[in-house]
Order: C-alpha cells, then structure tokens, then sequence
C-alpha cells in the first residue's frame, strides 16, 4: 500500500517537542517499508487547506497522521483528522470528534466528571468560563484562517469546524464553584496552572498556588485570565495530586483496546522539597536532572494488583467513552489513600521508539514492526477495508 506518512510542519526554530514528531515519522516510514509498503513522509503545512492539497496531489492509499497541531496550536489536531474524514481517506489514529473533545482538557475533565470518572477539581477563570467557544475557539479560527473559502460554510475547511461546533456545543461548561474548593477548610488545596490546549508538558507552570482564604482563589483566578489573554488559549488551575504517577497506553485490536503493562514514573530519586511532576524538562531536556531522575517502571510488588486493575479498568472505559481509536495513553495520579486520579487522556500519543507507548509495548512483548501494523490495521477497519 502507499502511506503517506504526514506531521506538522516543523520550522528551524521549532522546540524539541515539535521536532521530535520528525523522529516519529521517520520510525514508522521505516516500519511500514519493513512491512512491506510504500511510505511517503510529507508535512500537512501550515494549514488546513494546505493538508487537503496535499493528500488530493499524493493520492495515497491509507494516511499515517502524527499531525500534532495547526497554527502554532496543538489544540487543532483534529482538524487533520477532519480533512481525512472529509476525503473519505482511511486514517490512523482518533477520527476528530475525539482528537477535539481531548485536545482542550477543560472539555476532557467535563466530559469526564459528567460520566463520573475521577478527575482533580479545577478553577477557570471567569472570562473562560463563560461563553468559551465564542472567546477562545472561534477567535484563534478567525485570527489564523488567511484562505479565501476557508471562511465560507460549504467548504471542507469551515465544515469540519462547524460540524464539530453543532456535535459537541454543550461541552463547554467548565466552571468550578468557590465554595466547594473553600469547603474544604484547612485542607490548604494545591494548584497547578495549565494551558488547556498545551501538550507535552508544554503549558505547564511546575510550581504550587496554596489557597487557604478566597483572596487566594482571586487572585489566582486573576493569574488565570492574564495567561490565557496573553496565549490567545484557555489556562486553567488543577489541583494537584501528592502521590503516585502512572500511564497506561492502550492499542486497537479486533475485539476492543488492548491495554499494554502499566508504567509507574519513578521519584525516588527527587530530594524531598522538589515537586514530583514530569514537567517539560523532564521530557525533553536529556541533559537536566529531572529527564535522568524519573524513569519508569513496569515491575510491582503483588499488593499493587487491585490498583493496577482498577486503572486498567478506568482506562478501558475512557477508551469508550471518548471514543478513541488507533492507539492512547492515559495519565493517572493516585493519592495517599489509593484513590486514583485521571489526569489527561493523550490521543495518538507520540511514537518515538524510545518513548513511553514504545515501552509499554516492548514490556508486553510487542515490536516496534507490530504496534505499525496494528495501527494500520485499525486504520483500514475503520474505512471497512482490509491491508493488501
């Protein structure tokens, strides 16, 4: 089969996160080439319209899509994901629906305490809060899309946009009472902001905002708003979870998601004042203290097996609830008394060889060769096709 294998466009200026999804791209063209096909590694563009294009000129069979942002914004993956559906072109990985509802994790942690899965409560401020679609959305479309029918409704651009807008607009509720986060008492909750459209650690401040009066909460409300104007994207407070860190990373098989060994994120090595977070640093700075002092671990002792089953199951069951594909990794914290806690769910997560989902199914016996073909697969099942 031909593949074209696409990713975002990736400037000199790139940081390393952004560059990192060229080592991706080139280990699966190697793979797919191993396995026997075709593979063309090309970049969507800077747009949209500019990916459509591309698959219409390259003409391929299936298309591998590591497309990890449009606009400088990892927010707008699915819009990749939504040209494909669009071009009728059988595509690896979540279709948009669940590339959109993921990409902004104020939605995810809607959806997901609307379903009553744990998640860390949160603050938004209240320019975010309010009317987020017309603020935050629809202003970073407008201000980006230079194409000429990219603002009209009948074109593939704008449908996709508009289609998602009709699906999914009651998902943009993202408020968090004062009085249930100041009922607490002296339980002196912990935050930590974050960019509600940044990946990769990317939009994460590592450090903790105490609220113990309402003039904490305020002002951190305030902090709040000022970020996510200056960023053009929703910031947002969670709190934060002292406690164990795992990922669980998920692939499709013919008979529902396979769930690959859990990894655990090992703080050992963190002296006692430090906060234990996989920040930024610690995944992509391979010279710093945090990249090298936070190993993970597939190994564990046999009273962790009830835990383990549980974050399997509550991964199992975001898989069905946003509807994902391909392949996933969910974050988790769990607390001093064993509860967990689920942080983010990472739709077509990277695939370095050296990175996380690459380990997890090298722990489960996988190679490299077998998690592509099975990406593959469930690319062509999707599109009720089959691999020739």
């Amino acid at each position: 089969m031909r593949v074209l294998v696409v990713h975002q466009t990736v400037g000199p200026e790139a940081s390393q996160d952004d560059k990192d999804v060229l080592v991706q791209a080139g280990a699966v063209a190697d793979s797919l080439v191993r396995l026997g096909h075709e593979a063309i590694i090309q970049p969507a563009g800077h747009s949209p319209a500019d990916l459509y294009r591309l698959v219409h000129r390259t003409q391929p069979d299936v298309v591998f899509n590591l497309v990890e942002s449009f606009f400088g914004k990892d927010f707008f993956q699915w819009w990749g994901a939504g040209i494909l559906t669009e071009l009728g072109v059988p595509f690896t990985g979540c279709a948009e629906d669940a590339l959109f509802l993921t990409g902004d994790k104020l939605i995810t942690k809607s959806i997901l305490r609307a379903t009553g899965l744990p998640t860390p409560e949160w603050i938004v401020p209240d320019d975010v809060a309010r009317d987020w679609l017309a603020c935050w959305e629809e202003s970073c479309l407008r201000a980006q899309l230079t194409e000429d029918d990219a603002h009209r409704e009948d074109s593939p651009i704008a449908r996709v946009f508009y289609n998602l807008q009709k699906r999914h607009a009651g998902h943009w509720h993202h408020v968090t009472s004062q009085d249930e986060l100041i009922a607490q008492g002296d339980s002196r909750p912990a935050f930590l902001q974050k960019g509600a459209w940044s990946h990769a650690s990317a939009g994460l401040i590592e450090q903790l905002w105490v609220i113990v009066t309402r003039d904490d909460l305020w002002r951190l409300r305030e902090q709040l708003s000022r970020r996510s104007q200056q960023s053009n994207e929703p910031w947002f407070a969670e709190r934060y979870i002292e406690g164990r860190e795992f990922n669980l990373s998920l692939i499709a098989g013919e008979r529902g998601p396979i769930v690959f060994p859990p990894a655990e994120i090992d703080f050992s090595a963190f002296p006692p004042e430090k906060l234990k977070i996989v920040g930024y640093s610690a995944k992509w700075d391979a010279d710093s203290f945090e990249y090298v002092a936070t190993p993970r671990r597939f190994v564990f002792p046999a009273e962790d097996q009830p835990l383990l089953l549980q974050l399997e199951a509550l991964a199992r069951q975001c898989w069905q609830v946003f509807g994902l594909r391909g392949y996933a990794r969910i974050d988790f914290r769990v607390d001093a008394a064993g509860q967990p806690w689920i942080l983010e769910i990472n739709t077509n997560p990277c695939l370095s060889p050296d990175a996380g989902f690459a380990a997890a199914a090298a722990e489960a016996g996988w190679s490299f060769d077998r998690v592509t073909e099975a990406i593959l697969a469930d690319a062509l099942r999707a599109a009720g096709q089959t691999a020739s």
